[in-house]
C-alpha cells in the first residue's frame, strides 16, 4: 500500500487530509484492543467533504494508513505540540485515554521505525514537494490541513467543540489578510459555531509548513463531526447535515485562494 493517494492540480492550492487513512499494517492490526477495532479517531469521510476541491484544481493529498499506524500530523521526533492532553507520533491511547492495543501487543520498535521511512517521509516529501512546484509556478503556495473529530471528548476539551475550529498557529502560519478571509467567510453564516486559534491551533503540518515570510502559507480546520456524519460506529455518512456544511467548506476555500490571488 502506498502511503498516500495524490490529484495534482492547477491552483495554489494543496489539500492535505492526513487523518483520513484506515489501512493498516499487519503488526498494528494484529495488536488493537478492541475498542480500537473501529478506528474510532479516524476523520472519517474527509475526503468527501472536499471532493469539490479538486473541481477547482486544487491539489489533493489524502493520507491511506491509519493514525494508529503513525500521525502523520505529529513531527518525527514526538515533541508534544500542545501542553494540554494529545496523542503522539505512534498513538498509545484513543483520544478518551482507552488503550489502543492489547496489552503487550503493540508494534515494535523496528516496525515503527519503518513506519517513519515508508510512510510518515513520504507525506511530509510530497507535501514539500508540491508546495515547492507551486510556488515556483505562482510565487506563492497555499496549504490547508483538513481535519475533524468527534463534537465531545472530556479529555481533550471542556464541554462541545465550536464547529469549525481554524488553526493558524496563533496567527503566525500565513498572512493576516488569508486568515481574516476565512474568518469573514465564518462571520457571515450563522449555521455553524467557530472558533480561531482555539484549542486546536494547528498541528506539526501547519506549523511546519506555515512559513509566510517564505511565500508558504497554511491553515488548518478542524471540523466537528456532528455536522455531516453519525460520531458512533459504523460513523455514518450523514447527507443532510453535510449538504450544510460543504458550501461553507466552498466558500472558505474560494475566499482563502482568491484573497491570496489579489494579494490583499
Amino acid at each position: 500500500m502506498e502511503a498516500f493517494q495524490y490529484y495534482p492540480g492547477t491552483s495554489p492550492l494543496l489539500i492535505s487530509i492526513p487523518h483520513a487513512g484506515i489501512h493498516l499494517t499487519p503488526a498494528v492490526e494484529a495488536g488493537l484492543s478492541e475498542t480500537a477495532k473501529s478506528l474510532p479517531d479516524t476523520d472519517w469521510h474527509v475526503p468527501k467533504l472536499y471532493e469539490f476541491a479538486r473541481q477547482t484544481g486544487a491539489h489533493v493529498l489524502i493520507a491511506n494508513y491509519s493514525r494508529f499506524v503513525i500521525d502523520l500530523n505529529r513531527p518525527a521526533d514526538d515533541q508534544p505540540l500542545y501542553t494540554t492532553a494529545t496523542t503522539g507520533l505512534f498513538p498509545q491511547t484513543l483520544f478518551d485515554g482507552t488503550p489502543i492495543f492489547s496489552a503487550g501487543n503493540a508494534p515494535s520498535n523496528d516496525d515503527r521505525a519503518a513506519y517513519l521511512t515508508n510512510i510518515w517521509q513520504p507525506y511530509h516529501m510530497k507535501i514539500q514537494d508540491t508546495l515547492t512546484h507551486i510556488k515556483e509556478k505562482f510565487g506563492y503556495a497555499l496549504l490547508f490541513d483538513a481535519h475533524s473529530i468527534a463534537s465531545n471528548i472530556p479529555r481533550l476539551f471542556d464541554g462541545q467543540l465550536p464547529d469549525l475550529n481554524i488553526g493558524t498557529n496563533q496567527e503566525q502560519s500565513c498572512a493576516p489578510a488569508l486568515q481574516k478571509a476565512v474568518e469573514a467567510v465564518c462571520q457571515n453564516q450563522d449555521t455553524f459555531s467557530w472558533v480561531l486559534n482555539g484549542r486546536f491551533k494547528g498541528g506539526y503540518i501547519t506549523r511546519a509548513y506555515g512559513r509566510p515570510e517564505q511565500g508558504w502559507h497554511a491553515i488548518q480546520l478542524e471540523l466537528a463531526q456532528c455536522n455531516y456524519m453519525e460520531e458512533t460506529p459504523p460513523f455514518n455518512w450523514r447527507e443532510e447535515k453535510a449538504a450544510q456544511l460543504i458550501p461553507v467548506l466552498k466558500t472558505i476555500i474560494s475566499q482563502y485562494t482568491k484573497s491570496a490571488e489579489s494579494g490583499s
